[in-house]
């Protein structure tokens, strides 16, 4: 008889394309978005938190990524009702809230918002089907002051958590002049804006990809198409040579001086009205920030920015990691944006049928950490509590009362709550943890009124640099009365 195997054990593993975060990494990145945070209140916006479901009709069509399965969200159908989907950014809910609120909402509407999104792209090395946002808009303001005020706050977030200026530069555009540079190439109809619309999304999916595929891929991709290296092959947007030069020669339009690169973008523009008016736009968000004392050491107009996702109507801007960093070959390499946005005035009239001007920016939250990383710059407290070790399971309680006695003073501790037949393990348990002290009280200890308090950072320390004469005149465990627990405590972990 053969014998039942049973139900099939489901495999412990995440989904492809998806990480699970531990302990330091969460509390790293609470650090800096707290740190973000507080640059956005103090430019006076409010935090919002949405819904991570919306519904597919609300959230829209406008990922870059149109050859994937439901337009590159996780969607499923609502009991033969709505199709609902989970978030792909935090600024499409947005439109919506302030759609659904807007008799309640002050206008302008401030809001900054941080929290998952969810993509259905094909998953890469570094990139992953969920990952958080950071964002901070303005909604009900058509003045491009409002622009320049997110470029501003953009480069003052990333100071505040730690990438100086010279590390990093924010590029700002305007999609209107690019729209104007491919009404001159032929690719744009004024009086019908939706013809050529398939060929418009190619071309500035494949202009906002320029740092990764350089310009005989954009030229490929605008082109014919082109093939990628794992043999899948894009569609072109099919333009002419005479086109794509047009094309390419506003990418390369930047030139040393503000004031230059707009020159050379009007020559662009030639004639168009949408492009000219790109232009002016740029010129005055130049003139606020030179004001403000934001320079071309931190904010710079760069037409190569385009951004990739197609609800942008003006000013777009990215921000840089102008650093370098080792890629996984040691190659040197610049880390390249961790941040992007720009003015999206018709976004929320899909719901109101009126104009109502939006602009704002999203920080890429674990390409800021990964770049924070790899300049060591991380000021997050990643240490582990205090553990209170288990010498005699009979006098539970009293190390119990060790630990809240720490936690009331503001220190994080725990018991160890494992098998204490082994004292080694213990100390290794701690080790796992990062704790930076273990304290240690067994019956002799307690009939003196004493407790020992190991500081493993220290113990670490010393095991791995000093010599044995050193490591004798600085013992790492020290033994202190009882009533001097917390201050002893205290002083170790002030001395890390």
């Amino acid at each position: 008889m053969a014998r039942d195997k049973g139900q099939r054990r489901p495999k412990a593993e995440t989904p492809k394309g998806f990480r699970d975060y531990f302990g330091a990494e969460v509390s790293e990145r609470k650090a800096m978005l707290d740190a973000i945070a507080a640059v956005y209140h103090r430019y006076g916006f409010d935090p919002l938190e949405t819904s991570a479901v919306e519904t597919v009709e609300a959230l829209g069509k406008f990922l870059p990524d149109v050859d994937r399965p439901n337009e590159g969200v996780f969607a499923w159908q609502e009991d033969d009702a709505d199709w609902l989907a989970l978030r792909y950014d935090l600024t499409a809910p947005l439109a919506r809230v302030a759609a659904q609120y807007r008799n309640d909402l002050p206008t302008p509407y401030r809001r900054y918002a941080m929290g998952p999104v969810w993509r259905n792209e094909k998953p890469g090395p570094g990139r992953f089907r969920q990952f958080y946002q950071c964002d901070a808009d303005t909604v009900g303001s058509g003045s491009v002051a409002a622009d320049a005020e997110i470029c501003a706050m953009l480069a003052d977030a990333l100071e505040e958590v730690g990438i100086p200026r010279g590390d990093y530069v924010v590029r700002v555009n305007n999609r209107k002049v690019l729209n104007g540079v491919m009404e001159v190439a032929g690719v744009l109809d004024p009086a019908d804006p939706s013809k050529f619309e398939h060929e418009r999304g190619i071309v500035m999916r494949a202009i906002d990809k320029i740092d990764r595929l350089g310009e005989a891929g954009v030229r490929a991709l605008i082109g014919k198409g082109r093939m990628d290296e794992s043999g899948d092959y894009t569609d072109g947007a099919g333009l002419s040579d005479a086109q794509a030069d047009v094309v390419l020669g506003f990418m390369s339009a930047r030139r040393d001086t503000g004031a230059e690169t707009v020159a050379r973008l009007r020559e662009l523009a030639g004639g168009s009205v949408i492009g000219t008016e790109g232009v002016d736009e740029l010129e005055q968000i130049a003139e606020l920030l030179a004001a403000q004392g934001y320079g071309p050491d931190r904010i710079v107009i760069d037409p190569s920015v385009v951004r990739g996702l197609g609800y942008y109507t003006g000013p777009v801007f990215e921000a840089e990691l102008t650093f370098e960093i080792l890629d996984e070959k040691g190659r040197p390499r610049q880390f390249g944006s961790v941040a992007g946005g720009g003015r999206y005035d018709d976004l929320v009239k899909r719901f109101t049928g009126q104009s109502v001007p939006a602009t704002g920016v999203s920080i890429g939250v674990d390409r800021l950490l990964a770049a924070l990383h790899a300049k060591g710059r991380m000021q997050a407290d990643t240490r582990g509590p205090v553990v209170v070790t288990v010498m005699d399971r009979d006098r539970m309680a009293e190390y119990q009362a060790m630990a809240t006695e720490l936690r009331q003073a503001g220190i994080r501790a725990e018991v160890y709550l494992g098998n204490p037949k082994n004292f080694g393990n213990q100390l290794k348990y701690a080790d796992k943890r990062n704790s930076p002290a273990a304290v240690i009280q067994g019956g002799d200890e307690a009939a003196k009124g004493v407790v020992q308090i190991k500081d493993l950072i220290l113990g670490a320390k010393i095991a791995a640099e000093a010599s044995h004469e050193e490591w004798k005149s600085q013992p790492a465990q020290t033994e202190v009365p009882r009533e001097d627990l917390v201050a002893e405590v205290r002083r170790i972990l002030g001395s890390v």
